[in-house]
């Protein structure tokens, strides 16, 4: 009898150790079917663009956004030059996500830049379309008007100039001997243009952009046509194939093309980030994205645009597995 006791209190501590080791297998379980994980917080740069552009307006809107979805992560836009200077930014770690078109993203793979092969996209946005503003009593009707002129052609690490260089070539220009290239962004070439010091400038971004709008409040603008460039830009070959025949509504400036539409080039912009980049985060960023739309399209136009069926078309990148994790969850 008294040997029993010892071999039942055995029996007991056993039952309960198994039944601790089932309860902790169903937990974990649990965790995994459901997809549980740490929700992300912190501080998250998103790298932009000049102050006055629409990656600016875009990226701080996108940031009230966030902080109602994903209210521990502080989305932090920050300043940049442009595409080329976004992409950087984020493979050095300066930034955790950013905004850059697609022939930026090409060129900058294409040239085997720092950590080229680490980068992955969240979300095709909207098109940025290429401007080209003169004054109104200006005789520049195209593109190949512009030799001996001062043009505003964007940061030296913008897409804005990446495009232009490619423009001019078509135009039968040389970037560096038939213009007088001002290596400027917007922030600064609607004021050039104001005061006499530039007789044009470049710029390519989402409709409308709020700097030319401004400009055109306080000094007659027009825009020059650039679809009689689209065949011979294509004619460059591979670099130029993320760009296509556009055309800029209309409405999209009133007080500057007095009724009528301008043909021109377009490009879309990504959502970019790193394959190193939290899965979680990365999921719930692109969820916002699709999901605040319409509220930020009330401000930045550009982004209605953004529509949950052509988001994934990425190219050239691949998408970033929390992207895709989201992708999948709200496919039909």
């Amino acid at each position: 009898m008294v040997s029993a006791l010892p071999r039942a209190a055995g029996r007991r501590a056993l039952q309960l150790i198994l039944a601790a080791l089932v309860a902790l297998g169903m937990l974990l379980w649990w965790l995994l079917s459901t997809g549980a994980e740490p929700s992300p917080g912190g501080k998250v740069t998103l790298a932009t663009g000049v102050p006055t552009g629409v990656y600016a307006r875009y990226g701080e809107l996108l940031k009230q956004d966030l902080a109602r979805d994903m209210p521990e992560v502080d989305l932090r836009p920050a300043r940049s030059e442009g595409s080329i200077d976004n992409l950087r930014q984020l493979v050095a770690g300066r930034a955790k996500f950013a905004i850059a078109t697609a022939d930026a993203v090409s060129t900058y793979r294409s040239r085997g830049e720092p950590g080229a092969e680490r980068l992955r996209a969240c979300a095709r946005l909207y098109d940025d379309y290429m401007q080209l503003v003169v004054p109104k009593d200006s005789k520049v009707r195209s593109t190949k008007d512009l030799r001996r002129l001062r043009v505003g052609v964007g940061a030296d690490s913008s897409g804005v100039q990446l495009i232009t260089r490619r423009l001019l070539e078509a135009a039968g220009l040389d970037f560096d001997k038939d213009i007088e290239p001002v290596r400027v962004g917007i922030d600064r070439m609607p004021g050039l243009l104001e005061r006499g010091e530039l007789d044009a400038f470049f710029w390519s971004g989402g409709l409308p952009t709020t700097a030319v709008q401004r400009l055109a409040q306080r000094f007659p603008v027009r825009l020059v046509q650039l679809g009689d460039l689209s065949r011979a830009l294509h004619r460059q070959g591979e670099r130029t194939r993320y760009y296509r025949a556009a055309v800029m509504p209309a409405d999209a400036y009133p007080r500057v093309q007095d009724g009528q539409a301008v043909k021109t080039i377009a490009v879309a912009n990504l959502l970019v980030t790193t394959d190193r980049a939290d899965a979680a985060l990365t999921e719930g960023i692109t969820r916002t994205v699709i999901d605040s739309r319409d509220r930020i399209g009330r401000e930045v136009h550009a982004a209605q645009k953004v529509d949950l069926r052509t988001a994934v078309f990425t190219d050239p990148l691949a998408l970033h597995q929390g992207a895709r994790r989201y992708y999948v969850s709200v496919k039909p």
